[in-house]
């Protein structure tokens, strides 16, 4: 039962036509779905793993303002899987349940789902998640695969939601008049909603490991499988593709053919990898400045496929790319075993923190030039998720990205760990130029730190001047 004044009231019998109605209303208006499949929901290992992806990134909330309480302990799941499209669903799915998480929330107390029922705090954040998909899906029935193996919790819940799904369609009508907004999409913070529309038009961008095929068998390749080369993906529905006009070796794709892509056998054998541009720029800045024999040390690479690119451009040389910052020792065979697939044989993995590196470590002394990675905001990333998964990020980059912005304090001591870094490297005497790469819009992470940590070099702390490349890629 509802009991506020002027609220409707409805029973928990089945009545189509209400349903859809509801439901019209309060999704109507939003992203247009023409040519898009019917949604028809997610395995159930999809939404466990979406849960404890979001119980640990959830908004946590002062206790004068706390609705629905959470358990600390994360689900049981069937198995960790290892496939990426599996894991890139169940962040997605996290993701989404987060940005709307306040939304989702007062849904299930206007709904009478929260108080009224007896729900173990543990749950909490799958119903989260299993709302969100419920009402993506316009509260219509999730089709089931026949061998699929059910989850005890998820099909709980699933009934949970079922059973209260025309008061839930109320509700979130509710909450969409009471914002005057066309569809729960246009809640969003602005900074959101401009990030979300950037990532769907965004290319994909894929660098060719040629350590094992050629650009030529690559090209070659992708047209037996129907693509077609052309001079811009950009506004292209077809299966194409084209080369990059900044890297030789990236290729661009039109984003809707991501779920094609992922399954050919060039991107199954580490023949083509998805990354970001803005690590593709950051290793042939490095690779311009660099001679035959010179020796590379890259500093706080979360992604082994940035390591990998490093390799592969430098391996007709004699170069040599040290790799600082991976402290635990224990990720050593899965690293070594990723790189020898990749076909990389010039990498040396140190595993100390670069800040305590002297500058005339004796492994370092053909170091011509360091590349710096630091950790940042990245708030230039359209794409949270496909960055999660491929430079390694803390599930932590999710919750910055779902309300658009960081903190000041937080903007500080990332901008102050930036340049302790920057100073540092500046310190190796025998390396000639600094690569500085970041994926963040914010001034003070960029030109800002570049600026202080060059009056700290004019303050005599080098001999001879650096050639400063500072690369701020937004993707």
């Amino acid at each position: 039962m509802l009991n506020s004044t002027g609220e409707l009231e409805f029973s928990n019998e089945d009545n189509p036509e209400i349903i859809s109605q509801l439901a019209s209303l309060a999704l109507c208006g939003g992203k247009s779905s023409a040519g898009v499949p019917e949604k028809t929901g997610y395995p159930d290992s999809v939404y466990v793993m979406a849960a404890n992806i979001f119980q640990g990134i959830r908004i946590e909330k002062s206790a004068q303002k706390v609705l629905i309480k959470y358990g600390n302990e994360p689900l049981r799941s069937l198995s960790e899987s290892e496939d990426q499209s599996f894991r890139r669903l169940s962040y997605e799915l996290a993701f989404s349940a987060l940005k709307y998480q306040d939304i989702l929330e007062t849904m299930l107390i206007d709904s009478c789902i929260f108080p009224s029922t007896t729900i173990p705090d543990h749950l909490s954040s799958l119903i989260i998640v299993m709302l969100y998909d419920f009402q993506d899906r316009k509260f219509q029935t999730r089709v089931l695969s026949d061998n699929e193996e059910s989850i005890s919790e998820v099909q709980e819940v699933e009934n949970l939601l079922n059973s209260f799904k025309i008061k839930l369609a109320a509700a979130l009508a509710r909450c969409r008049i009471k914002h005057d907004a066309l569809s729960i999409y246009h809640i969003l913070p602005e900074t959101v909603r401009k990030q979300e529309l950037r990532a769907s038009t965004l290319p994909l961008y894929a660098w060719i490991n040629t350590c094992k095929i050629s650009p030529e068998e690559v090209y070659n390749n992708l047209k037996r499988r129907g693509y077609h080369k052309v001079k811009s993906v950009l506004h292209v529905d077809d299966k194409v593709f084209a080369v990059d006009q900044h890297c030789y070796d990236v290729l661009i794709f039109p984003s809707h053919l991501q779920n094609d892509l992922i399954n050919i056998d060039l991107f199954k054998d580490y023949k083509l990898i998805f990354q970001d541009k803005s690590r593709s720029l950051a290793v042939h800045s490095v690779k311009a400045l660099l001679n035959m024999d010179d020796d590379i040390l890259m500093v706080n690479t979360g992604s082994w496929y940035t390591v990998a690119h490093m390799s592969v451009l430098t391996n007709n040389n004699t170069s040599k790319v040290f790799v600082c910052g991976v402290q635990s020792q224990a990720k050593d065979p899965d690293l070594k075993t990723l790189f020898t697939k990749m076909g990389c044989k010039n990498i040396e993995i140190l595993h100390d923190l670069f800040i305590n590196i002297e500058s005339k470590d004796h492994r370092l002394q053909k170091v011509k030039v360091i590349l710096l990675l630091p950790r940042c905001s990245g708030l230039g990333v359209s794409n949270p998720v496909e960055f999660i998964l491929n430079e390694h990020e803390d599930t932590e980059f999710l919750k910055d990205h779902s309300q658009g912005g960081i903190s000041e304090d937080k903007l500080h001591i990332l901008a102050q760990q930036q340049y302790e870094q920057l100073t540092h490297a500046m310190k190796f005497t025998k390396a000639q130029a600094v690569v500085y790469c970041t994926c963040s819009v914010y001034p003070e992470e960029n030109e800002a730190v570049v600026k202080k940590a060059l009056e700290f070099q004019d303050l005599g702390n080098k001999v001879q001047p650096y050639s400063g490349t500072l690369l701020r890629q937004c993707l």
